[in-house]
């Protein structure tokens, strides 16, 4: 059973930063892409960022240069540092995995809530 548990939620001034972790039991991070994506007030949710197997990286254009995915194959886990935070990236943030390839994401996370205030 694949399991993945976000942690790092919090409410920060813009212009800060946050980390955002997302445990990962079940599986080996290290030989599927993993992904975080948001959704903000009132919006559809977005993919954020993707790593893949092989650690090449993805980013929306509205994160570009600010925020990064990460991951650390000892400790089974994903990271999401954000920096240079706006009021708009206030949305809740989920991890999700790609277990079974192709373009679906199959496994979620319950979602953190990030609040950046202006």
């Amino acid at each position: 059973q694949v399991r993945l548990v976000e942690a790092g939620a919090g409410l920060v001034q813009a212009g800060g930063s946050l980390r955002l972790s997302c445990a990962v039991s079940g599986i080996s991070v290290s030989i599927i892409p993993m992904a975080w994506y948001r959704r903000a007030p009132g919006k559809q949710r977005e993919l954020v960022a993707l790593i893949t197997r092989f650690r090449d990286t993805n980013y929306a254009d509205s994160v570009k240069g600010r925020f990064t995915i990460s991951r650390d194959n000892a400790k089974n886990t994903v990271y999401l540092q954000m920096n240079s935070l706006k009021p708009e990236d206030t949305a809740v943030y989920y991890c999700a995995a790609n277990t079974r390839g192709g373009n679906v994401m199959d496994y979620w996370g319950e979602g953190t809530l990030v609040t950046v205030s202006s």
